[in-house]
């Protein structure tokens, strides 16, 4: 058994007692403890319909080198169009019946050929924990009727739930005690006896279902309100050998932690997102070379993340995609540095923490088109071409960092790749020492490798493995072994650089938002001739202006209402408009 021996004895006793006569005839589970090989970079398309995955696995995902792809609950869940169809009903479940707002078990199975067709697994996220709560009952997606404590369609009653009524309610009250966080219900929603050999079977024929149709791994929802013993014995009883992390989020004294849950397999590494994504936006960079020591669980635990469906929804991220170049430039760094499995987020863009993904009047979800309501930060350059540096440093130890003590860094994996981080408002130049082999190679974060030419800029390193190179202001330098050439005819320069200033600003009635900055086109920091911008997308309020090509700009944010003239906290925001084609560009940012 792959199960870590810490709880393999107890596990082997479960199992007689666990395994569904479906699955009798299959051969038990093995939870993965491994990180899934060289191609390890995860992307969770999150609340994606199943036909748009399966393109995008052909299309994208594949082709840039992606592993994995973590997809939302298969199963048949409530339906809440008086809610407005949240994101969060896709985690009540009603039955195992592989029928959602996304798709049904025909497209579903469709979607995990053409994704192992593309060479990328599918990771499933798996709600084991509960059913659906109180608040709703009817019919879930699929058509099959449910109320609190009763789910004909699997079948489950009032026996399979805990009801532990403390203080009058079967809610988790104090989160200082486990019993309680393990035994009552997470606000109202229906909680599984997982304890019970028959709750058990229903689990992991579920679970085996989802193997018998290729599934390669399962992302465990709401992991740390069941017991490691009770979760494990569900893997094992379910078919395949799939990878498996599970969702432990970190809490106080009393909670369950995730060091509980890594004899099961990998963990979701929450400190993660608030090291790096805090580092990038705040400028603080120089402490990163410790990352590791700053974390709950080792590298072979972990799966890494700057911010996912709940945090970017939550507050809890340091960063989101709403945060334009910091946000890159720690997707990309958790890319290139060697700690843990690292998830990559892709979303669609909300107003409402609880909006649901773009819908249909049924709350069908529709296709994908990235950029009208889906943000698919996966395909942004930044972050899909580290992939492939990822995947060609893999097993490579970092060399020769360097940091200027601050919001500078720089690193090597190896004599497989190096890259540069600079989150100052100044460009940096500086001859890096790289263990590289010598020859010419493409910058990967500004440009690609194809055919032996670069079509962004080419950096030569020398006998001694030296580069001289320039990492722009709040932008990255990225080289590896797998993308090297000649430079190719250089891009026309750019006279005129039109930015498209996109603000994300809450705003009273009779307020409207401007910019203004110190180039001419914004008004030379006169809120009088400031550039006025569009609500029509609020609460991103946008406008494109026409500056200079290849300039460094200061800029801020003003709220006008009649005369009064309120300005956005803090420094003054710093950026360089591009220097040669593409020539436009979009800076993001969210009202300080």
């Amino acid at each position: 058994m792959r199960i870590r021996p810490v709880l393999a004895a107890v596990v082997t006793v479960l199992l007689a007692a666990t395994l569904p006569a479906a699955c009798s005839g299959r051969e038990p589970a093995e939870a993965s403890v491994v990180p899934p090989g060289a191609r390890d970079v995860i992307v969770h398309l999150f609340a994606w319909p199943w036909a748009s995955v399966a393109d995008e696995c052909t299309r994208v995902l594949g082709p840039q080198g992606y592993g994995a792809v973590q997809v939302s609950p298969p199963q048949e869940h409530v339906v809440l169009p008086g809610k407005g169809y949240p994101w969060w009903q896709d985690y009540q479940p009603v039955s195992y019946r592989l029928v959602s707002r996304r798709g049904d078990r025909a497209a579903f199975a469709s979607m995990v050929r053409a994704c192992h067709a593309a060479g990328v697994k599918i990771y499933a996220d798996v709600v084991v924990n509960h059913m659906a709560g109180g608040a709703s009952t009817g019919a879930g997606s699929g058509g099959s009727a449910y109320s609190q404590y009763a789910y004909p369609a699997v079948p489950y009653g009032h026996g399979d739930f805990h009801h532990c009524g403390r203080n009058g309610t079967d809610d988790i009250e104090n989160w200082g005690d486990r019993w309680e966080i393990q035994n009552c219900e997470l606000v109202d929603l229906s909680d599984l006896r997982t304890e019970s050999p028959y709750v058990r079977g229903k689990l992991a024929a579920y679970l085996d279902d989802l193997v018998s149709l290729g599934v390669d791994g399962f992302r465990v929802d709401a992991a740390k309100h069941l017991p490691a013993t009770d979760l494990a014995a569900v893997l094992d009883a379910a078919g395949g050998d799939p990878y498996v992390y599970s969702e432990v989020i970190e809490g106080g004294a009393g909670e369950p932690g995730p060091q509980e849950y890594t004899g099961v397999g990998a963990v979701t590494e929450f400190r993660y997102g608030d090291v790096v994504g805090g580092a990038f936006r705040d400028g603080d960079l120089s402490g990163l070379r410790d990352l590791a020591t700053r974390m709950r669980v080792g590298s072979g635990d972990a799966v890494a993340f700057v911010d996912n469906h709940d945090t970017q929804r939550n507050g809890r991220a340091a960063l989101t995609y709403r945060d334009g170049a910091p946000y890159a430039l720690a997707e990309a760094f958790m890319i290139a540095w060697p700690y843990g499995v690292p998830q990559v987020m892709s979303s669609f863009t909300f107003g409402h923490p609880e909006s649901g993904p773009p819908a249909a009047s049924d709350g069908t979800t529709t296709a994908v088109s990235c950029g009208d309501g889906w943000q698919c930060e996966h395909r942004w350059r930044t972050t899909a071409h580290m992939v492939a540096l990822r995947t060609t440093a893999a097993g490579a130890p970092v060399t020769h960092w360097w940091t200027n003590g601050t919001n500078q860094i720089a690193f090597g994996r190896g004599d497989k790749a190096y890259v540069s981080f600079n989150r100052s408002g100044a460009a940096l130049t500086r001859t890096f020492q790289t263990s590289l082999p010598a020859g010419t190679y493409c910058d990967v974060m500004a440009g690609e490798s194809s055919a032996g030419t670069c079509t962004g800029p080419a950096y030569t390193v020398d006998a001694s493995g030296r580069v001289t190179a320039t990492v722009g202001a709040d932008s990255a330098l990225a080289l590896h072994v797998g993308a090297r050439g000649g430079p190719a005819t250089p891009p026309p320069a750019c006279t005129s650089a039109p930015v498209t200033f996109a603000a994300t600003v809450s705003t009273t009635w009779g307020q409207n938002v401007f910019v203004t900055g110190d180039a001419p086109a914004l008004g030379g920091w006169n809120t009088a001739a400031a550039v006025p911008l569009s609500a029509a997308a609020y609460p991103v309020w946008s406008a494109t202006v026409p500056l200079p090509g290849g300039t460094t700009v200061q800029y801020k944010y003003v709220k006008k209402e009649g005369s009064a003239v309120v300005w956005e906290s803090g420094a003054n925001r710093v950026r360089t408009t591009a220097g040669a084609e593409p020539c436009g560009a979009t800076w993001q940012d969210t009202w300080r």
